[in-house]
């Protein structure tokens, strides 16, 4: 994709605050000094069998984005491509979990767009709303920063392992819970704090995304390393067991064999491991890293952020 959008012609638009060239979560536009649209888009084939869930999921996965622009969403269009013969209750259901996480996010569904495919894809494009000074963005990370990550890992390892039937219904439970919780009361905190750089870890894996976050962060004028300590991540229940059990996602070694080549030290499975609706990873200074964390009591540090070293990522 990289490739693709390096050879469109260039916009020249000052109202566009953030577009593609960074890599963000998504495109900021202002409308006044007041005011600035923040437009994002996502959808994808279902990851559990339960229709509603896979609503739900859908509908936190494609919000995350705004959130972590330190945007609030305020409308939504719905993206559907169903079968033609495909069940109505089902159909039903996965609108209606949409529709549910939508009304606690305080997002409007305003319409939508629908087409026949054999295979089922959910999700929404969604608008939000931030000042334009308060714009969070994934670059901007600084040396002294503290790393924050507000969800635990673990859950394409999970949706494998239940693929293959190895997951315990414990494990899939917390997994789901983790997936349908909205990023809302995490970006709420999150506004609340001094954060340099935000971005939202989600198919990409953590590393990834905080690849991403180091190279914008270069663009922004200082070369950084983001240092991710390995040992203060908090995975989900029975992940490292389902590693060990070869329950790797594709996305996984597709993650792994595009960012590696910019990580020192020996990461494991789950720090490529692709997320859906995942955590709001942050770099922010020591004190406002503690204040993060009284705020909002998912989030936790997981690494620094330190002067360009060899590559773009150690892990420790």
């Amino acid at each position: 994709m990289d490739q693709a959008l390096a050879g469109l012609p260039r916009q020249l638009d000052p109202r566009v605050l953030i577009g593609f060239e960074t890599s963000d979560d998504a495109g900021v536009f202002q409308l006044t000094p007041e005011c600035a649209l923040v437009q994002t888009v996502d959808f994808f084939t279902p990851i559990v069998d339960d229709p509603y869930t896979f609503g739900q999921i859908a509908a936190a996965n494609s919000l995350s984005d705004v959130y972590a622009m330190g945007g609030e969403p305020i409308s939504a269009l719905s993206i559907l491509a169903w079968p033609r013969d495909g069940e109505m209750d089902d159909l039903r259901a996965v609108l209606r979990g949409g529709a549910e996480k939508m009304i606690e996010a305080g997002c409007s569904v305003i319409g939508g767009h629908s087409i026949a495919d054999a295979e089922p894809k959910f999700g929404y494009a969604v608008t939000g709303t931030v000042h334009p000074a308060r714009v969070l963005a994934n670059g901007g990370a600084r040396v002294g920063d503290v790393l924050v990550l507000t969800k635990r890992l673990g859950t394409g390892i999970v949706s494998t392992a239940l693929k293959k039937g190895l997951a315990r219904e414990a494990d899939v439970a917390a997994s789901i819970e983790s997936m349908v919780t909205l990023n809302r009361a995490a970006g709420a905190a999150m506004r609340q704090c001094e954060v340099h750089a935000c971005t939202d870890v989600t198919g990409f894996g953590l590393l990834g995304h905080a690849r991403e976050m180091a190279a914008a962060s270069a663009g922004c004028g200082a070369g950084v390393t983001l240092v991710i300590e390995s040992g203060r991540l908090q995975l989900l229940p029975g992940v490292a067991e389902y590693v060990a059990a070869g329950a790797v996602p594709g996305g996984l070694k597709s993650n792994r064999e595009f960012v590696e080549g910019q990580v020192t030290g020996a990461a494991g499975e789950v720090l490529y491991d692709p997320q859906t609706s995942g955590g709001l990873l942050l770099a922010l200074p020591e004190a406002e890293a503690a204040r993060m964390e009284g705020l909002y009591a998912g989030a936790y540090r997981m690494g620094r952020v330190v002067a360009r070293r060899d590559t773009l990522l150690e892990v420790e």
